[in-house]
């Protein structure tokens, strides 16, 4: 077993689900200065880890996207692959955590930038204060081998809520559930035709004459919902029969909504709004990620995202009006860039080394989320690039990374450390 997947199993021991990564940021801390590095760290909770005059940057974020029994993760491996048992692995980002770590051990001088809660709204990227000396940065969080990405999507969250009025009810009433779809990335996963649990609670319910009671679904503002569930309430309610539903009579709650959202919800475009075909991803997009009724508030989360800003901006206004139109309150939150494609003398040299170790080398980018959008911004004098080994599904139990794939990301990555730091 590599170095590489030692340190992975280490840090996957480690509690590290967005917003409460403490254990993993103090774990890291003293292994930088268990190698005689010098270690910062900003109020964000990034950790900056470097020793001597470093031209390049590597950059990953520490936190992961816990789905099932995460943050207790069994990991297994499969014909090559590594999985975990019942839950999210964390190779989305920590595999790039451990490979930083391999370096470290051996001595190299470069900077680290480890981020804080990526996948809550790239926080800690939002907040980096740290001064950076290097030319170059390398993000190591993309997710697909022999691609070298240099552009991504912006991204803005929207939350709507409304307060709800309810009346009594003396009809039975029945629990509705759908459970245990495959989930995944709503960016990078948007338009591979995942059903989204939440919507297709809402299609089978706007099919039917039923008073709704309660209603709550999904899992991450930035996962493909995977369960939901609605309380009902109607008369022959056994009778809706579905395969993909399941419907149990509970006992009698005495009230329901006074007014019916299912066809709002119903309603609501979710998936893949444009695409790009010359980059061959959406180009905009948006995943109804969260619903819940709570208090006689039903709150409604959405994460809208654009291969540019100004579309981005065009998109959120459309669906926060969307939901202003059915009587919602809306609020616009966790707002990241998009980071423009771009070509330049970094981004042809990780192109080559990349291309000597897997045969190909393909410029790409991503229709989610990548810290460099943010960093870039920050760090106007830098070049910036992003590459990382082979994993699939992300944000969800099925996800996995391919072990070949992982020493081979490793091979270029040295290969490029080398071609800067001769």
């Amino acid at each position: 077993m590599s170095r590489i997947i030692e340190h992975f199993k280490t840090i996957a021991k480690i509690p590290h689900c967005s917003g409460q990564a403490h254990a993993l940021r103090d774990f890291l801390i003293d292994f930088g200065k268990q190698h005689e590095y010098n270690v910062e760290l900003d109020d964000a909770d990034n950790i900056l880890i470097y020793k001597g005059e470093p031209n390049l940057a590597l950059q990953a974020h520490y936190d992961m996207v816990c789905m099932g029994d995460a943050p207790n993760i069994e990991i297994y491996e499969e014909n090559g692959w590594l999985k975990a048992k019942n839950s999210s692995l964390g190779a989305d980002n920590a595999m790039a955590i451990a490979m930083m770590m391999v370096l470290i051990e051996d001595g190299y001088e470069l900077e680290f930038l480890l981020t804080s809660d990526e996948e809550i709204g790239l926080i800690g990227a939002n907040s980096v204060e740290f001064d950076l000396k290097s030319k170059y940065m390398l993000n190591l969080d993309s997710e697909s081998e022999g691609e070298i990405y240099i552009g991504c999507a912006g991204g803005i969250d929207i939350k709507a809520t409304k307060g709800i009025k309810t009346i009594s009810n003396d009809l039975d009433c029945y629990e509705v559930s759908i459970s245990d779809l495959p989930g995944g990335h709503s960016g990078v996963d948007i338009d591979k035709d995942i059903s989204n649990a939440i919507m297709q609670l809402a299609g089978f319910l706007d099919e039917h004459d039923i008073n709704l009671v309660s209603i709550s679904g999904g899992e991450r503002i930035n996962s493909i919902p995977a369960n939901a569930k609605a309380v009902i309430s109607g008369n022959n309610i056994e009778l809706f029969k579905n395969d993909n539903v399941t419907i149990t009579q509970i006992e009698n709650i005495p009230y329901r909504f006074e007014e019916s959202v299912i066809s709002h919800i119903a309603a609501f475009q979710h998936g893949v709004l444009k695409f790009n075909d010359d980059l061959g991803i959406p180009q905009i997009s948006q995943n109804l990620a969260i619903i819940d009724s709570d208090e006689d508030i039903l709150t409604i989360e959405v994460s809208v995202r654009a291969m540019s800003m100004d579309e981005l901006d065009i998109q959120a206004k459309a669906t926060a009006d969307y939901f202003r139109d059915a009587g919602f309150e809306v609020d616009k939150r966790d707002k990241y860039p998009a980071w423009s494609p771009e070509k330049n003398e970094f981004t042809t040299m990780v192109t080559q080394k990349t291309g000597e170790i897997f045969g190909k080398s393909t410029y790409k980018a991503i229709h989610a989320g990548l810290e460099c959008g943010v960093l870039k911004q920050k760090y106007p004098h830098m070049l910036f690039a992003s590459i990382g080994p082979t994993i699939v599904y992300p944000h969800s139990t099925r996800e996995a990374v391919n072990l070949r794939s992982v020493e081979q990301t490793f091979e270029v990555l040295k290969k490029i450390i080398q071609e800067i730091i001769p």
